[in-house]
């Protein structure tokens, strides 16, 4: 299978499917045609009933992270993207060059902010966003900039999206969005991330992801992909 394939997402089984053997699955469309959930997604199943708050794809979201604990996060240009177990450890270790979180820091690769961020997160994971701003004195009359340093932590592949959790009423009915609970792929996929995130050299990872991707992206051209992968 690739992208450039006639296949539709019928069910969060399928959608389980193309992630475990996609490797890289965005949500939405990008600039590479066909990359994504959005344009194979089946009838039904990308906004449906909306009046009642039924929308699959994006309830699928939290049982499949759970389910498959793949990586979930702001990974593509700032956009939302599964990667598989099996690729999210050389995703990783090129985005982040190589460095743990505090040797990065040492090297001046992160700000004292995102540090101060990082380590909030890393004490409280798996932790809601709305808890953690809470925590952190985050918010509209306290500390600025908590999207910006969580989708870049999420971007350098420090921080990942474990789950998806939604409001309930005093009937303990569903509401609303599902709000985002963060946590560390160390803490949320254990030793299997841990032990083979840095086996390579980030040059070793990025050529197995580029060749990967010009796999599965028959179509694109390679400064695309290239483009993308920054």
């Amino acid at each position: 299978m690739t992208f450039s394939d006639d296949f539709t997402i019928g069910s969060m089984e399928e959608l389980m499917d193309v992630i475990d053997e996609l490797g890289f699955v965005p949500f939405f469309a990008n600039e590479i045609e066909g990359f994504s959930i959005e344009e194979h997604i089946g009838e039904g199943c990308w906004y449906h009933d909306v009046d009642n708050g039924f929308w699959p794809a994006w309830e699928w979201k939290g049982p499949v992270i759970q389910t498959l604990k793949c990586a979930y996060g702001k990974f593509l240009r700032n956009k939302a993207m599964y990667i598989s177990p099996k690729w999210f450890p050389d995703f990783a270790n090129y985005r982040r060059d190589g460095y743990d979180f505090d040797a990065g820091y040492e090297d001046g690769l992160a700000s004292f902010y995102d540090k101060e961020l990082y380590e909030l997160l890393d004490a409280h994971a798996p932790v809601m966003s709305k808890e953690l701003k809470q925590i952190g004195g985050y918010g509209k009359n306290g500390r600025k900039g908590f999207d910006t340093m969580i989708t870049r932590l999420q971007k350098q592949c420090y921080v990942i999206i474990s789950d998806f959790r939604y409001a309930t009423d005093k009937s303990g009915n569903v509401y609303g969005w599902g709000i985002a609970e963060y946590s560390t792929p160390e803490r949320f996929l254990g030793r299997k991330f841990s032990d083979a995130v840095y086996k390579r050299t980030p040059k070793e990872s990025y050529a197995r992801i580029l060749k990967h991707f010009k796999k599965i992206l028959p179509d694109a051209k390679q400064v695309e992909i290239e483009r993308i992968l920054k």
